[in-house]
């Protein structure tokens, strides 16, 4: 199976590091936060894999490949400036190569769940796009799923009294015909405003609910506890 990883963002929240270092990159466990997750992507079968990075970091990840994952089918997609989380994946470059349902990821949190599960449960829905959603205790401090079953018709951002305890865990599962909801005549598009809404319209954005371990890395705050808590055994 196919794999997307959204790695083309500023993390302007961790202004200097991120200056110097590509958010993905960044050690949890003196281990990049990109290497988590290609490792659950190859664990569930998702082995040809397409990466969005800045070009001015290109190198940086090519080092990081050429270290940890010499053999895998991993390509980059360069990016002179970010065009967002909708754009890269339906650009001429990936047109051919997305073809049929993909998995996509922000690459820059920490996730263990059941992809195969996921994956089957995408199908089973006929769904055309189902995001991922996790639990958590802070619900508040994030965009918080309103669902109707397990259809998600609207997303709250940072609610005083959330609906629910599930947020966008920024993982997917993205059908081709996505391509037909891509904004005209722009060179910037995000999933999360351009897409998600109007799917959610018309019924067609679904919610899986998964029990697992997630972690955002977003500040320093959460990235202290990442590193101090994620590997804990």
């Amino acid at each position: 199976m196919k794999g997307f990883i959204l790695a083309a963002g500023e993390g302007t929240r961790l202004y200097p590091l991120t200056l110097e270092i590509p958010k993905p990159l960044l050690p949890v466990g003196k281990i990049p936060l990109i290497t988590y997750l290609v490792n659950l992507y190859l664990k569930y079968g998702i082995n040809d894999i397409k990466i969005n990075v800045q070009k001015k970091h290109l190198k940086d990840f090519l080092k990081w490949k050429a270290t940890c994952f010499p053999k895998e089918k991993i390509e980059f997609i360069k990016e002179t400036k970010p065009s967002g989380t909708f754009t890269p994946i339906v650009k001429k470059k990936t047109q051919k190569w997305f073809s049929e349902p993909i998995v996509v990821s922000n690459g820059d949190e920490l996730k263990d769940l059941n992809l195969k599960k996921m994956v089957v449960w995408h199908k089973q829905k006929k769904a055309l796009v189902t995001i991922g959603l996790v639990k958590v205790k802070d619900a508040k401090n994030y965009g918080v799923a309103k669902m109707e079953k397990d259809r998600i018709i609207e997303f709250i951002e940072k609610p005083k009294n959330p609906p629910s305890s599930f947020i966008n865990s920024g993982i997917y599962i993205l059908n081709p015909e996505i391509r037909k909801y891509f904004p005209k005549n722009t060179k910037f598009s995000m999933l999360e405003t351009d897409l998600f809404p109007k799917l959610a319209k018309q019924g067609k954005l679904f919610g899986y609910k998964w029990k697992g371990r997630w972690m955002d890395v977003g500040n320093f705050e959460r990235w202290e506890n990442a590193i101090k808590n994620w590997n804990k055994k």
